[in-house]
């Protein structure tokens, strides 16, 4: 089996993720956090939805991990992305985690929003 390294170019993969952290870029960021190619940063939760709809244009698909295990975002906080054309979708944070690296290495406009789990 013929392996190949992973190139993200200049985009930061989500490196790791444990109770209550995201690792990224070489940072630690405690509690929700919003990841895109060119940022990472904390993020206010599905409360927030003002920071990924300040994606729009940039992203076509943002991840939501919704910590440990599976559950439903917020009906509004869907409405509200995809209104503007942002897919949304859902799944835990580790799944999310792993499906934003692997979609980063492809070139894809994404970003995740998660949960810690």
């Amino acid at each position: 089996m013929r392996l190949t390294e992973i190139s993200y170019g200049t985009a930061q993969p989500i490196e790791g993720y444990g109770s209550g952290f995201f690792r990224v870029g070489g940072h630690v960021l405690r509690g929700p956090a919003l990841v895109t190619p060119w940022d990472a940063g904390p993020w206010g939760g599905l409360e927030d939805v003002g920071a990924p709809l300040a994606l729009m244009g940039k992203i076509d698909v943002l991840f939501v991990g919704m910590g440990k295990d599976v559950a439903h975002a917020p009906k509004a906080f869907r409405q509200a992305l995809e209104d503007v054309g942002i897919g949304v979708e859902v799944m835990n944070s580790p799944a999310a985690c792993r499906t934003y690296n692997v979609l980063l290495s492809e070139g894809r406009r994404i970003a995740a929003a998660l949960i810690p789990v």
